[in-house]
């Protein structure tokens, strides 16, 4: 669901046998994203985010009301989720902070949704603490990667270098990955190979 006036894409992920599911990055409109999960008749068991900038994280506060369950981010986008509400005054956009995950996301560890398992990446570029969760068919990709650009790395605490490696890192992901990104729409790892000029002879990082 695309939400807010940043056109951030939240995410409800879910195993469709056990009916179990996660939100990532609910960024705005939590009453829009409640319809979201109540119409696809799932239970919801964790919010995930990618990072911590707040068309990521707007949200958070409402859901963690409407659904007690443990938020997990990378412990170094902490210092951006504390000031999502002074980069929203900054934007002139209603916002609400959300409180401190209750958990980290660490850099090859396995989350389970019913029965499926995806494994985090820590993808450093765009934020400190960026991660990617990588399934069986899918990636969601936060903002490292979009349909024919990248996140921004001109950001405070974003980092061109570190972004670089992480490139290195989704080049060499299987290409028939679709790619769910924060921003705009799905892609596959494989066409941004072929077609994306941020990756376009970038040398994998096995």
């Amino acid at each position: 669901m695309t939400v807010g006036p940043f056109q951030e894409n939240s995410y409800l992920v879910f195993d469709e046998r056990t009916r179990r599911g996660v939100l990532v990055d609910p960024g705005d409109e939590p009453t829009r994203i409640i319809g979201m999960v109540r119409a696809a008749a799932v239970d919801i068991d964790a919010i995930w985010l990618t990072h911590g900038h707040l068309d990521h994280v707007g949200a958070v506060a409402a859901l963690k009301r409407e659904w007690p369950v443990p938020v997990l981010l990378h412990t170094a986008d902490l210092v951006l989720h504390r000031r999502a509400a002074q980069q929203a005054a900054f934007y002139g956009v209603p916002f609400e902070q959300p409180p401190d995950p209750d958990g980290e996301l660490t850099d090859g560890e396995t989350l389970q949704i019913g029965r499926e398992r995806l494994t985090v990446r820590h993808t450093p570029g765009h934020s400190p603490g960026h991660v990617i969760f990588v399934g069986e068919k899918l990636v969601v990709g936060g903002d490292l990667l979009f349909a024919g650009s990248i996140g921004r790395t001109d950001l405070p605490l974003s980092n061109p270098d570190d972004m670089e490696s992480s490139l290195a890192l989704v080049a060499s992901l299987d290409p028939d990955l679709i790619v769910y990104p924060g921003h705009g729409p799905p892609t596959r790892i494989g066409t941004e190979l072929a077609t994306n000029p941020f990756l376009v002879g970038v040398r994998t990082s096995l």
